[in-house]
């Protein structure tokens, strides 16, 4: 009898994109240690209230160019692993679509903030593409309107101030108590209610092993912890999966 493949569940941050040119919120050099105001330009109720900081988030947009980054090691280990046989399921913290850019399929992805690939009207609701909100940046538009009514364009992510959607975080939990073995990858494990992921899995039984640079509230309580960069690694982390170990 052959014997069943581990169900893995990964949660990503945005330490795994970090190699892909994307910076981190809370790492040495992440955004928010860089500028601690930056974090407004992200939070739903000054973003919907301030013409200037929807400005300065319209080029934030443009000077991190989520829009244009590749994937890198870590998630193309991530489609390997996938490939490889073993039941994954990724539920990403990140709005840059690299998982999917890398070759997971599309419903092997749970994104639990949204997405930054899509713009949509605070007001009417209308959606659209960011890269054509982007266009309209470059082109001169420093606060993009809703063309359909005028009203305050936004990004199709959940911000600061904001709740999760229900449906897909009650989703994420489902996954992370079926798991056998669970991954925290680039995450600081501090924004909850996915924060609260690992503990779901452990209580289940699930074996935790977190990839991070910096240290997590979960370290004490996972088999293993890794520090070493995540583009290298992930891929090393892969082999081993694959390998049985």
């Amino acid at each position: 009898m052959t014997a069943q493949r581990p169900m893995i569940a990964v949660l990503t941050g945005a330490g795994i994109s970090t190699a892909s040119g994307i910076p981190d919120y809370r790492g040495p050099r992440g955004v928010w240690r860089q500028d601690p105001t930056a974090e407004r330009l992200v939070t739903i109720g000054p973003y919907l209230a301030e013409p200037e900081v929807r400005r300065r988030a319209w080029r934030m947009r443009l000077d991190i160019g989520a829009h244009a980054a590749r994937p890198n090691a870590g998630h193309l280990a991530l489609v390997e692993l996938e490939r490889g046989g073993l039941p994954v399921r990724v539920l990403t913290q990140n709005v840059d679509g690299l998982h999917q850019r890398s070759g997971l399929p599309a419903h092997k992805v749970l994104e639990l903030h949204g997405t930054a690939a899509e713009v949509r009207c605070a007001g009417c609701g209308d959606r659209g593409g960011m890269a054509e909100a982007l266009a309209r940046v470059t082109a001169g538009e420093d606060d993009p309107a809703c063309r359909a009514c005028g009203g305050v364009l936004r990004p199709c992510t959940v911000m600061f101030g904001e709740p999760l959607d229900p449906t897909v975080i009650g989703q994420a939990e489902i996954i992370a108590r079926a798991c056998d073995v669970f991954l925290a990858i680039g995450s600081s494990l501090q924004v909850y209610p996915a924060a609260a992921l690992p503990l779901i899995a452990l209580k289940e039984g699930a074996r935790l092993i977190v990839v991070n640079g910096e240290p997590t509230p979960y370290d004490a309580l996972a088999a293993e912890v890794i520090r070493e960069p995540i583009e290298e690694a992930v891929p090393a982390l892969v082999r081993r999966l694959l390998a049985g170990e």
